[in-house]
């Protein structure tokens, strides 16, 4: 699918959502000796010129990005490990890139908040319940053997797979003042009436997870793991995909957020699937935008660090700084006026008014004007955050972002969805 570039020109704010846009934000080609310089490999939809910001004011570390798509953060990883300090991944990625053996074990003992950790990720559970963990749920990969090795390890260990920074339950995004009734169920994705007015995710691990949702709720299968599909499954999902593209249902498969974003916000796409950041920027340009609880629940991924394993010494010394840094609570409290949510919750909630916690964090009733991180207004005294509370989202979750043991085989049958 060929992208529209005036696509990108919709954000003009929302810091986070710039990084992924701008990107060099001015910082150094050549890298001298001692230099507290670290280059990250990401998307860079979690950082933005703020943050960059208050990390140099803080620490003195500056930043150098590499920015790819999620996938070609993958493809690096796999083929370049030489060419980045600390890579920004999601957890769904770590099946392939655990066995190359390019990334390190993460000492738990060098970070001071290792044991505030969110229990979504080291236990999978929320308020001592347990949540949905089909697909790679961060705890099935949270730790491995020793700092080299190769296998996951199904017991705590010293040595984690990635130190978590942010998470979040996603759904569908709609556009409330343009569909006019309710929406509850994933299977809507799909409804005709919607037919050249919806979207859906074209980034293949993650785009399958969704369209197996809308055939779950649809009552066309129930998965045993939507998160690792036989071929047989595979095949019968793109075959309901492709039969919806066929058929005029999708305006566009987006893999762009900023094209997410332009799809919404001029009224093309009305229905489809979105990224909670992405939202944010929708509503902060006034436009209605909604992040629909649905009945079947959500699909969840989780992102952390990782050192490259050619990173040592003091290289390996600042980027652990770093890491430190992020989740001391700045990042948390900033991300979480997104919608994000902070892998330490703790921390971000000092860098929160008591009003915004309440809001983001409790599921209540804003007190006051809500804003996003660039001062632009998200929601007004009296509203509540879709979906309701931490604890509540969180606790809906059906799924997470997955690899599957077929992957191979279900990104040639995703690419002939997007051919057809």
């Amino acid at each position: 699918m060929q992208k529209n570039t005036t696509r990108r020109k919709v954000l003009k704010g929302a810091g986070a959502v710039a990084a992924y846009a701008g990107l060099g934000l001015g910082m150094p080609n050549v890298v001298r000796a001692n230099d507290k310089v670290v280059r990250y490999l990401g998307t860079a939809t979690t950082m933005g010129t703020e943050i960059d910001k208050k990390l140099f004011e803080d620490t003195g570390i500056k930043v150098q990005y590499i920015p790819v798509t999620t996938d070609e953060v993958t493809k690096r990883v796999l083929t370049q490990p030489n060419s980045f300090d600390i890579v920004d991944t999601e957890y769904f990625s770590l099946p392939k890139l655990v066995p190359s053996g390019n990334i390190l074990g993460m000492d738990s003992k060098r970070i001071k908040n290792f044991d505030n950790i969110s229990s979504t990720h080291t236990l999978g559970e929320i308020g001592g319940k347990k949540i949905g963990d089909q697909g790679t749920a961060p705890k099935k990969v949270f730790y491995l053997k020793d700092e080299f090795s190769k296998e996951f390890s199904s017991e705590p260990t010293r040595w984690a797979t990635l130190i978590p920074t942010v998470f979040n339950a996603d759904t569908l995004g709609i556009r409330p003042d343009l569909i006019g009734r309710p929406i509850s169920t994933w299977a809507e994705l799909l409804n005709p009436e919607f037919k050249g007015k919806a979207s859906i995710l074209n980034i293949p691990s993650i785009g399958i997870m969704d369209a197996a949702m809308v055939v779950e709720s649809m009552g066309e299968y129930k998965y045993p793991d939507k998160g690792n599909m036989t071929r047989k499954e595979i095949d019968m999902t793109i075959g309901i995909l492709i039969e919806a593209k066929k058929q005029g249902q999708f305006r566009a498969l987006w893999s762009d957020f900023n094209e997410s974003v332009n799809l919404m916000a001029s009224g093309e796409v009305v229905i489809q699937s979105m990224w909670s950041p992405a939202i944010t920027a929708v509503r902060t340009q006034g436009i209605p935008c909604i992040y629909q609880p649905l009945k079947e629940g959500y699909r969840a991924w989780a992102v952390g660090f990782a050192l490259s394993a050619a990173t040592k010494g003091y290289q390996a010394d600042v980027c652990y700084e770093f890491i430190n840094w992020y989740l001391s609570g700045f990042v948390g409290g900033y991300l979480n006026r997104q919608g994000y949510y902070s892998a330490v919750p703790s921390t971000a909630k000092e860098y929160m008014a008591a009003y915004e916690w309440d809001y983001w964090m409790l599921g209540k009733p804003a007190t006051q004007d809500i804003m996003a991180p660039d001062g632009k207004k998200l929601a007004g005294a009296g509203e509540v955050r879709d979906g309701g509370s931490f604890e509540e989202r969180m606790g809906g979750v059906a799924c997470w972002n997955a690899t599957m043991d077929e992957n191979r085989y279900m990104v040639r049958k995703w690419n002939e969805f997007v051919a057809a």
